[in-house]
């Protein structure tokens, strides 16, 4: 009998790309999922914390500030950072999952999923941020992109 099953890294970047339609940012549109032994334990996507108004403009865009420089001027929680607090809100350690992600994590998530355990991240876009590659690279996070262009 032959698998017909979607390949896990690919059915798990799905669920990312999923959780990607409940962001609220105006810019860009990205979701994550924290994965244990096969298992879902946290879901995430970018936008404002619980019970702020969703923004209209988009800060960085409006100052042209360029990818991958100054995001903490985002008025959004990240698609990672949601990951992690969702795990924590629930009391779950996130400690040798994988994060799969719809866009390569800033190097202020790099260090955020770096400091809870995550082991490995995939992700399909790049963000151009080299610092949170190199950071990933000195902790020993396996990080990997795959295309999955739909």
């Amino acid at each position: 009998m032959t698998d017909t099953r979607l390949p896990v890294d690919e059915y798990f970047m799905q669920m990312a790309r999923l959780a990607s339609t409940r962001s609220t940012c105006v810019s860009r549109k990205v979701g994550a999922v924290a994965v244990i032994d096969k298992h879902l334990i946290a879901t995430g996507y970018n936008g404002v914390s619980r019970g702020i108004e969703h923004p209209t403009i988009c800060l960085r865009k409006e100052q042209n500030i360029p990818q991958g420089k100054e995001t903490f001027l985002c008025g959004c929680v990240h698609a990672e950072m949601s990951v992690v607090t969702q795990a924590a809100y629930h009391g779950t350690s996130l400690k040798g999952a994988t994060v799969y992600s719809t866009h390569q994590p800033c190097h202020l998530c790099a260090m955020l999923l770096i400091n809870t355990g995550v082991a490995r991240v995939v992700y399909d876009f790049a963000y151009p941020d080299e610092v949170a590659m190199t950071l990933f690279q000195q902790a020993g996070v396996v990080v990997e992109q795959i295309d999955l262009t739909w």
